[in-house]
């Protein structure tokens, strides 16, 4: 299952639950976002040719992370650019999550083991504006979807 969280047109996330399958190759990403996520499923003898990546440039205005849910449990929370709460998702062992826009805070449920995959260089805090969680009464857990 692919679901999406979208706030005022704008897609915030994108999560490729554990359950997803489907043969061949699929990009969820729009060809604009500086971080692409796809997803392939091949037959065994199915041969990806030796290729490079040629240089381009490109530029990157926005840090955009992968999390790969290696085990556990986890809450996603979602803000608007303006940080203000929007709702919250359960992230379990298997679950990937592109995080493309907006604002996001986690609370580790579970104990977990994540895999985080963004673009570089690392700029330190420079890289990120930290404000106040949302209040634990105010949890709002999104219901699964379909994109």
């Amino acid at each position: 299952m692919i679901e999406c969280i979208e706030h005022e047109g704008k897609k915030l996330a994108i999560v490729v639950r554990s359950s997803y399958k489907k043969d061949g190759i699929e990009f969820f990403t729009p060809g604009t976002f500086s971080q692409q996520l796809g997803y392939m499923k091949r037959a065994s003898g199915y041969v990806i040719p030796p290729h490079v990546h040629n240089i381009l440039p490109r530029e990157v205005d926005f840090t955009k992370e992968v999390l790969f849910i290696r085990s556990g449990r986890l809450r996603v929370d979602f803000y608007s650019e303006k940080k203000t709460y929007l709702e919250s998702i359960i992230l379990e062992t298997g679950d990937v999550i592109l995080l493309a826009f907006g604002g996001h805070g986690i609370e580790i449920l579970e104990e977990s083991e994540i895999i985080e995959v963004k673009q570089g260089p690392h700029m330190g805090e420079a890289d990120k504006s930290r404000f106040a969680s949302v209040d634990a009464r105010n949890i709002k857990i999104r219901e699964r979807g379909n994109l």
